[in-house]
């Protein structure tokens, strides 16, 4: 039960294969060229060749036994194919070919579920497993093996990779072909490399998804793993709608699509040229780092032209300190500049080039070296190379590098590439591949972020809100009024100014002078969205009579202009006086398929000309919010900027919080503009908002509505423990690794075996980071925290937490039942931690909608066992192995 359930298609030990193996008006061109690559080579496992029309009877085919079927048929004779496949009980199937109708893709589903096999395909080019000698597809030869798998949605762009990498040196542990109409997505499949032991790194084109919280979900937990590139297509508009043809997918807006995959972790490259650059960097092995790249080059303009970009793409030059400069300048010509790049001058040998490297990858203030290398007179390029080479192995930074030129220096770039290390032909290719590399390790910051849908600021008055908006949506209205609008915001203690509405000229001056001037005015209608299009904003308005005139003129105005229209009055509200406020807009857009997400910029009347907007998914915590705000352009402008002081960051922050949760918590929101936001030193405040809204289904109260879930804090709770004291329980979250690696070192022998049927004496830093960040909608992780006093070097008494139990399971493939395990501190047991937890696990289960929770627990464990009776669990022996004893229970 520990295998991917994908493991049967990916990694089968036997294969039954449907293509005709003559020369038949039957065989297809693509069965031909199936036969051929699976047969070009030696293939570890079985090969079983079978033909719907000659195979013999039923009884025949019961003696037939494999893991996948392979099929490469016309359209009536595949579903016959798999039809044969679930019959001799094979788990997964490949369906192999092109222009599958939608109608005839779905028959083939339906046949795949019903007889429980995972089915790759229709429409797709197969896939390759190099280390396995498993060629199923016709991409092309089988590549060489490496630590790099490639997923594609387009066969076009896989057949051409697989031909690039095989000048390139480039190698595979996995190549998948995804076209449209599969049943196993692109999703399933970076779920299952995220635990592929002979993934270490992944490239995937794309260019849309079906499902925004399954394809988060698994871009989240491989990108957790290993590091993620991802080119996709479909960036503009006129792409958009070539994507939405092609592969039968949403496409959602290229800004959005950009935040999801910083929040999962993974980078972006915009082009075909920079997915090969990432693919030379991640075949290296680089892992994250730092955005500070050390140049060292014998050319002053190739240098220059390298820093300039390293500008141009947000990286910073790294520069060496006093410390290294000094140590360093003694062995270079003398020529040598250190001030800004490591410039060698013109006479560099292999040796100085060896000494600088040596001495930029030890310095703490450089995160990676590019070497920029022009050809010279009486320098051999090739020797410059061999010093790359000996000194790649002795480094913990990322080296690449840039050997300009041609003629002169093919054969450095062979001793390079022999070497592993990623070499460009230009410098802005280097420092571009970098900056992927940079961009992976900031990422993985935003990936470890697991806020709840509520901060830890006052709690909103959620049911007030909500009562609002079902009031708005039982008049049949979508858009909400200004008051409307501000009463939603006030409701999650977001600040507005104070707006009262005027449904007559006398009253509007009456409130204006209560009030104070000048006065903003602004026409009041739930059928006007923009209400500047209609001459409905009046601003300034410095007396009585002004507002008297404004209303009367107002009212006449939009009755004209938009005759229709319900008028309920004028809202007036005071000017706000923040002199040097910052006028600032923040937001709420719903995409197809992602959901809602948040936006920030600059705000005010030149909203849609300046066009500044980050975005960010929700949930947000402060760390999130504040590097939301950092994207943004108008950002340089919230410190002291031209003699105004600095806004009050935390105040803009809060707001930001406050925005997310109405987000979260009210699925009905469909937009939501704040603008202008004003923010000074002294706080924010809201001056105009427009929200729209729709009905939402019922399940989204349990934030279905958003691409990634939220921390499920409500399953916090504190129990007491059997002989005094007492713990809390609650989920588990990155922060919890170094707890939980506590835990295990400290379990001893036996309870580790248990826990883990195997020999080790601590995580591994891999399968920690997958056990601290999980998906809490696929899985869920209890631990029980305990708090503890103890003594410091100091003498000083301080208290510390620790984890003394996880109970944790797996949502199963068919989605109805779920794998649990448990363990508890040897020196916690008899305490009733154990119960406690599986409980708690299971009433966990049960809220997600499964109906079995199920585990493996060994023969030789009579206390886990015991555990599992006095619960309920059903103990039978397992039948694939009888050392363990499988335990299931009802839900």
């Amino acid at each position: 039960m520990d295998k991917h359930y994908l493991t049967p298609l990916f990694q089968p030990e036997t294969i039954a294969v449907f293509a005709s193996r003559d020369d038949t008006e039957r065989q297809t061109s693509q069965a031909r060229a199936l036969v051929e690559s699976l047969t070009a080579q030696r293939y570890n496992g079985n090969l079983v060749f079978l033909d719907i029309h000659t195979t013999g009877t039923l009884a025949d085919l019961a003696q037939t036994r494999a893991d996948l079927a392979i099929i490469a048929l016309h359209h009536a004779e595949a579903i016959e194919a798999l039809e044969v496949a679930g019959r001799i009980k094979c788990r997964a199937a490949l369906v192999v070919g092109s222009g599958t109708p939608p109608d005839v893709a779905a028959e083939m589903h339906r046949v795949a579920r019903r007889h429980g096999m995972h089915l790759l395909g229709p429409n797709s080019l197969g896939f390759q497993r190099p280390r396995s000698g498993l060629n199923a597809s016709v991409a092309g030869p089988l590549p060489s093996a490496g630590p790099l798998a490639l997923v594609s949605q387009s066969g076009a762009l896989t057949a051409s990779i697989l031909d690039w990498a095989r000048v390139n040196a480039v190698g595979f542990s996995t190549v998948v072909s995804v076209g449209p109409n599969t049943a196993v997505d692109i999703s399933q499949v970076l779920d299952f490399l995220a635990s592929d032991a002979q993934t270490h790194s992944i490239v995937v084109y794309m260019e849309g998804i079906s499902n925004a919280r399954r394809f988060m979900s698994a871009l989240r937990a491989a990108a957790n793993a290993k590091p993620v590139v991802v080119l996709k297509a479909g960036r503009k508009t006129a792409g958009n709608k070539a994507a939405q043809t092609h592969s039968g997918t949403i496409v959602g807006s290229d800004d959005v699509f950009d935040a999801a995959l910083r929040r999962a972790g993974a980078v972006r490259v915009r082009s075909f040229v920079e997915l090969f650059s990432a693919a030379k960097c991640l075949a290296s092995r680089y892992r994250p780092v730092g955005k500070r790249l050390g140049i060292v080059t014998n050319g002053g303009g190739p240098g220059v032209l390298a820093a300039d970009w390293v500008s141009e793409i947000g990286l910073e030059l790294g520069q060496l300190s006093a410390e290294t400069v000094g140590a360093l300048q003694p062995q270079l010509p003398p020529l040598a500049s250190l001030t800004d790049l490591i410039d060698l001058s013109e006479e560099a040998t292999a040796e100085h080039y060896r000494s600088a490297i040596d001495a930029a990858s030890h310095d703490r203030a450089i995160d990676g070296v590019l070497v920029v290398h022009s050809p010279k007179a009486g320098i051999n390029a090739a020797d410059v190379a061999r010093a790359l080479a000996d000194l790649k192995s002795q480094m913990n930074k990322p080296l690449l590098c840039c050997w300009m030129g041609d003629a002169s220096v093919g054969q450095a770039r062979e001793v390079l590439a022999a070497a592993a290390i990623p070499s460009f032909r230009t410098p802005e290719a280097a420092v571009g591949a970098f900056g992927n590399i940079a961009c992976f390790y900031q990422n993985q910051q935003l990936l470890q972020q697991t806020p709840p849908p509520l901060s830890t600021l006052a709690k909103p008055d959620i049911e007030g809100a909500r009562l609002l908006i079902e009031n708005v949506l039982t008049e049949r209205r979508k858009v909400l009024t200004e008051m409307e609008s501000k009463a939603l915001l006030s409701a999650f203690h977001i600040p507005v100014t104070q707006t009262i509405l005027a449904r007559s000229a006398n009253e509007a001056m009456m409130i204006a002078t209560q009030l104070g001037y000048p006065v903003a005015l602004k026409i009041d209608s739930p059928d006007i969205s923009h209400k500047s299009d209609v001459n409905g904003v009046a601003l300034n308005v410095m007396n009585a009579v002004g507002v008297r005139d404004v209303y009367n003129t107002m009212i006449q105005a939009v009755g004209k202009l938009q005759p229709g229209a319900r008028i309920n009055g004028v809202t007036i509200q005071k000017m706000a006086r923040n002199k040097r406020g910052r006028e600032l807009y923040i937001g709420l857009v719903s995409d197809d398929p992602f959901g809602p997400v948040i936006a920030f910029g600059a705000g005010g009347t030149m909203i849609e000309l300046i066009n500044d907007r980050a975005m960010e998914l929700p949930p947000l915590n402060q760390f999130l919010a504040r590097r939301l705000i950092e994207r943004s352009r108008v950002s340089e402008t919230l410190v002291e900027w031209r003699g105004a002081s600095a806004v009050d960051m935390d105040a803009l922050e809060h707001v930001l919080l406050r925005v997310s949760e109405m987000v979260c918590e009210l699925p009905q929101l469909r937009e939501m503009d704040i603008n202008p936001i004003i923010v000074d030193e002294s706080g924010a405040v809201a001056v105009d908002a427009r929200i729209v809204i729709e009905n939402a289904p019922a399940t989204a109260r349990n934030y279905a509505h958003l691409a990634i879930l939220p921390y499920p804090a409500h399953y916090e709770q504190i129990w007491p423990m059997r002989g005094g004291g007492e713990y809390t329980i609650r989920p588990i979250h990155p922060d919890d690794a170094q707890m939980l690696q506590d835990l295990v070192q400290n379990l001893s022998p036996e309870s580790r075996y248990f826990r883990f049927v195997s020999s080790l004496k601590e995580l591994p830093a891999s399968m920690l980071a997958r056990l601290t960040l999980i998906d809490y909608d696929r899985e869920m992780a209890l631990v029980a925290i305990h708090a503890e006093r103890k003594v410091d070097a100091q003498g000083n008494s301080i208290e510390s937490e620790r984890i003394v139990g996880v109970s944790r399971y797996i949502t199963n493939p068919d989605k109805s039942s779920c794998e649990f395990s448990l363990v508890v501190a040897d020196d916690f047991n008899g305490k009733g931690l154990g119960s406690r937890l599986m409980l708690s696990i299971m009433e966990e289960a049960r809220d997600k909608g499964l109906t079995e929770i199920e585990g493996l627990v060994l023969a030789n464990n009579p206390s886990m066992l015991k555990l599992m009776k006095s619960l309920g669990f059903n103990v039978k022996p397992f039948a694939e192995d009888p050392d363990f004893k499988l335990v299931t229970h009802p839900l």
